[in-house]
């Protein structure tokens, strides 16, 4: 694994290439954030935002997910992937919100996750991004560069993988480090046909080591 400093100089060098690497998810308030990161599951941010913009319209709080049967509102999510499952969950999801939190999204992790469909990903994004709690969420492209650079193990899981970056990373580097390792993976050092030949951090790299010592 990498060390302390090296691990600054590399989330130092994805901050020079995406400085303004922010959530990509479009909300107005917590509860739209909490849904919006629920229906992002297996889902591009890109997609979305393509149905939010017209179901956050519809549906202003958690009680007007309730005044419409399931059907309806599989039928308004259905352009994303999972979306029966994803329905069931935002109305059992509003349905607990308003029984235990007066229709307020909570600020804790331990609260969060009691939430349907609310996993430990969603609840950190929920944290990092709704409530400025520092959090480094492992999504698919942070467990992906996260393995690539040295930061964790190969087999490591993705709870190994969070666990190791808060040990790497300054607390107050946490959120913004989710954020960067997401453009980065996202734009850059992509799961398929990585831009290893522009890349800055190729000689860090796990495959980058691997294409070196092949040319040798």
């Amino acid at each position: 694994m990498v060390s302390k400093k090296k691990a600054a100089e590399m989330i130092d060098v994805m901050e020079e290439l995406f400085p303004d690497a922010h959530c990509e998810l479009n909300f107005k308030n917590e509860f739209e954030l909490v849904l919006a990161v629920l229906l992002s599951a297996q889902t591009t941010d890109k997609s979305v935002n393509k149905l939010t913009a017209t179901l956050f319209e519809k549906y202003k709080t958690p009680q007007d997910y309730l005044n419409v049967t399931l059907e309806e509102l599989e039928q308004d999510i259905k352009t994303i992937g999972l979306y029966r499952s994803k329905a069931k969950n935002i109305q059992a999801l509003c349905r607990l919100l308003l029984e235990e939190y007066n229709g307020v999204v909570p600020n804790t992790f331990e609260e969060l996750v009691k939430l349907p469909g609310v996993g430990r990903k969603t609840a950190n994004v929920v944290l990092s991004v709704g409530f400025d709690v520092p959090r480094i969420a492992v999504d698919t492209h942070v467990d992906r560069i996260s393995k690539r650079l040295g930061f964790a193990k190969a087999d490591d899981t993705v709870l190994d993988v969070e666990h190791k970056l808060m040990r790497l990373i300054k607390e107050e580097r946490w959120s913004k480090s989710h954020h960067l390792m997401i453009f980065f993976g996202r734009y850059h050092c992509t799961a398929k046909n990585p831009k290893c030949e522009t890349c800055p951090l190729f000689t860090s790299c796990k495959e980058g080591k691997r294409l070196i010592k092949k040319a040798k």
